[in-house]
């Protein structure tokens, strides 16, 4: 990981998963609940790394490309 990571892309998502991950974690200091630290620390590494469950945009839609060389020839029918 390379500080470029840690310092650009930041978005709202990312934001929301800091937010989150240092709340549950007060929390989880507060409650002594080991749990709730293991669920902080988790959303706090997808905040630094940026990735989320899928890591990476594994699970994104893939676009799709169109050959402009080609064009289609649509031909229309009149209906009376």
């Amino acid at each position: 990981m390379n500080k470029e990571t840690l310092l650009t892309d930041w978005n709202f998502m990312r934001f929301l998963r800091l937010g989150l991950g240092i709340y549950i974690a007060i929390q989880a200091v507060e409650t002594q609940s080991l749990l709730s630290g293991i669920v902080a620390l988790f959303f706090i590494f997808q905040a630094i790394t940026n990735t989320g469950c899928c890591g990476a945009n594994v699970c994104a839609v893939p676009i799709k490309k169109s050959n402009s060389d080609t064009i289609e020839v649509v031909e229309y029918e009149e209906i009376k």
